[in-house]
């Protein structure tokens, strides 16, 4: 690793910062009688801007007191609340969380919600577009009816030179081939997890292989410039060009695994825009999402030298 707890380059000085736009659902976990903030893209933004990138995040909330909650969460986080919504109804969004004996949760989406109401006004977008982002980053959920994804289509028409981040997270009952096939077709890079890569196999009527594989199979059929498939605490395989390695993961005391794939996801880009080696990319992806599951929430504090001084579970492999 060449990171030292205070965002560095390799060869020294401060990392790049870039300009990110992460778009889609904020909504509350309810996990029990616990509340955290919480929502992929969301949580996405908020890690992003923990590794010291300058991000805008387009969503909405209700006129609510969750609403409000959010929306103060997010000014204290640093993020900007400029492209949030506040609708009337419905309300401000929330999940129904359960964690299985593994630590993995499973989740109970309550739709219609607030964020599925988010919207982008042309001054918005003209806003935006002088800004200059480097990526838009969104999922599958928030696109799962048409309004969302016109405004992810928006941005994208708005912002040509954008890389495009597409991180599947697919949830039951709020995807089909159609809708995962075109954000597929659209993104430049893509991450997933070890079993939405067999959903998507499944939906596309193949036979699934290694993660290898499927990295090399699928990176060559949309031309994505990047493809990363994280495994739990295994690791994960990650292909940069032609580039394909696995890399083992960390071993952590399970809080919860809610928010660690969006912190991964957040460290994944970051080592693309340092262009990093693969290896190295995986490496602190792997670090930044086990000590995020390693706490209860999906935004919980964390620190670099935190990352830093996990020790290995698994070997990396070529």
């Amino acid at each position: 690793m060449r990171f030292n707890g205070s965002l560095s380059r390799r060869g020294g000085g401060r990392c790049s910062l870039m300009k990110i736009i992460s778009v889609g659902e904020v909504l509350w976990d309810v996990i029990g009688q616990q509340e955290h903030l919480g929502g992929a893209p969301l949580n996405f933004a908020a890690h992003a801007a923990r590794l010291g990138h300058e991000v805008r995040f387009v969503s909405a909330v209700g006129k609510d007191a969750r609403g409000d909650r959010i929306l103060e969460r997010m000014a204290q986080m640093g993020l900007s609340t400029r492209y949030m919504r506040r609708v009337d109804e419905p309300a401000t969004g929330i999940v129904t969380v359960t964690v299985d004996l593994s630590g993995q949760p499973q989740f109970v989406i309550h739709r219609p919600a607030a964020y599925d109401f988010a919207g982008l006004s042309d001054a918005d977008l003209d806003r935006l577009f002088s800004w200059e982002p480097g990526w838009i980053c969104f999922g599958t959920l928030f696109q799962a009816t048409e309004r969302g994804r016109a405004t992810v289509r928006k941005l994208i028409e708005h912002n040509h030179s954008a890389r495009l981040f597409y991180d599947v997270n697919l949830r039951k009952d709020c995807y089909d081939r159609s809708l995962v096939e075109d954000l597929m077709s659209v993104a430049t890079v893509v991450k997933l997890n070890d079993s939405e890569a067999l959903e998507i196999d499944r939906m596309f009527g193949r036979s699934p292989e290694s993660l290898a594989d499927f990295c090399r199979s699928y990176a060559r059929r949309f031309g994505w410039e990047a493809v990363c498939a994280t495994q739990g605490p295994s690791g994960c395989t990650l292909l940069v060009g032609a580039e394909l390695i696995r890399a083992g993961g960390y071993t952590v005391e399970v809080a919860d695994a809610v928010g660690a794939g969006d912190a991964f996801a957040a460290a994944f880009i970051h080592g693309l825009g340092e262009s990093w080696p693969a290896a190295e990319i995986a490496d602190f992806a792997n670090r930044v999402g086990a000590v995020v599951a390693s706490r209860p929430g999906a935004i919980p504090p964390w620190t670099l030298d935190e990352a830093k001084a996990l020790e290995r579970s698994g070997n990396a492999q070529g």
